[in-house]
């Protein structure tokens, strides 16, 4: 943990830097993921652990409802966090492994043109893994969210957001930062927003 070394203003510092180093092209190809699943009709899933699960309710409540603003005619981007059905999730890791609570839920839900965004700190988190493994066996793109050395996710997703840092707070605020800035750009896209059309 960095802010257990530094004063306030240090770590705020830091941040900063971090932030400044985010991969721009990667957070719009993620863009860019979701947004061919609302052109298509198909479904985001989105999966973490601990904070990582966090961030992918709070991503998932973002572009479900701040996407839009005719609740009543609009078209509506089809998402949903596998982190967020506890009584499901509860029950695959007692009768089975917690390894499998991401991807059984999957073979209920996946259909291939989906996307699946799968976030870890480590990149190793096996029932991240899982998940993506069976979602690149059939026919759903992968898109790891990732930190520290990036892990396994860095070279199982088909596409990646990596933020090579070892401290898994700054990690996770620099992926919510890249999750405002996504959720922003959708917004604009699928509201018409002309400077996103003309861009």
């Amino acid at each position: 943990m960095l802010g257990a070394h530094m004063d306030v203003h240090a770590y705020l510092v830091r941040q900063q830097a971090e932030v400044a180093r985010l991969d721009t092209a990667a957070i719009e190809a993620l863009a860019d993921s979701i947004y061919k699943r609302y052109l298509s009709g198909r479904f985001v899933y989105i999966i973490g652990n601990g904070g990582s699960a966090a961030n992918a309710s709070h991503l998932c409540e973002d572009l479900g409802k701040s996407s839009i603003v005719d609740f009543e005619k609009q078209k509506r981007l089809k998402v949903l966090s596998l982190t967020d059905n506890t009584p499901y999730i509860l029950a695959w890791a007692n009768d089975t492994s917690y390894d499998r609570i991401f991807v059984e839920q999957l073979k209920n839900f996946g259909e291939p043109g989906d996307l699946l965004i799968a976030i870890s700190g480590s990149g190793n988190s096996p029932n991240i893994l899982a998940a993506v493994d069976w979602a690149n066996d059939h026919g759903i793109e992968t898109f790891g969210i990732t930190g520290f050395d990036g892990g396994k996710l860095l070279q199982r997703a088909d596409q990646s957001l990596h933020c090579r840092l070892d401290d898994m707070g700054m990690v996770e605020s620099l992926h919510q930062i890249a999750f405002h800035y996504v959720l922003d750009d959708l917004h604009g896209r699928i509201n018409c927003d002309k400077r996103k059309a003309a861009a």
